[in-house]
């Protein structure tokens, strides 16, 4: 019997921040490959406006991807909007690149409503840069917000993101 691994579906409803991370299968680096990126980012701007959320960051390592989601309005359910994505992401692999496949599951981390969203926006950021693909966040290609000015955002948080 597989564990219970999620919260309640009612956790992630309404004006709730929350992390994803989403993995393709066997850690392939499809996120290598700028259409497989171009593709996923608009599929994110339109679960991000069908389900009332801001995309506050988004970044596609080589092999995984992380999102920090928030909703706008009560009703926002940031978790149907990820098994959206996942659904349209999966089935676009399975059309245009056979063989390259989304992990089933994926990782979430609701945050605390103390929680600094800048810090855990930075943190999502310095991916990149603790993976030795680039020295500042700044230069990633694959990190950026359908829905902010993400530089904006970040430097919003003066010297602790230098």
């Amino acid at each position: 019997m597989e564990r219970k691994h999620r919260l309640d579906k009612s956790a992630y409803v309404g004006r709730v921040r929350v992390s994803y991370t989403v993995c393709s299968e066997e850690r392939k680096p499809i996120f290598r490959d700028e259409t497989v990126v171009n593709v996923f980012v608009n599929i994110l701007k339109t679960i991000t406006a069908k389900y009332n959320l801001t995309n506050w960051i988004y970044v596609f390592m080589p092999d995984h991807a992380h999102f920090v989601l928030e909703g706008n309005k009560d009703d926002s359910d940031s978790l149907k909007a990820m098994y959206m994505f996942k659904q349209k992401a999966g089935y676009w692999l399975k059309v245009n690149k056979p063989g390259c496949n989304m992990q089933k599951d994926f990782f979430d981390r609701i945050h605390r409503k103390d929680e600094d969203l800048v810090f855990q926006m930075f943190y999502i950021a310095q991916n990149p840069v603790r993976a030795g693909l680039v020295e500042k966040w700044e230069d990633y290609k694959h990190t950026g917000s359908v829905s902010v000015d993400l530089a904006v955002e970040m430097q919003s948080a003066g010297g602790l993101l230098k």
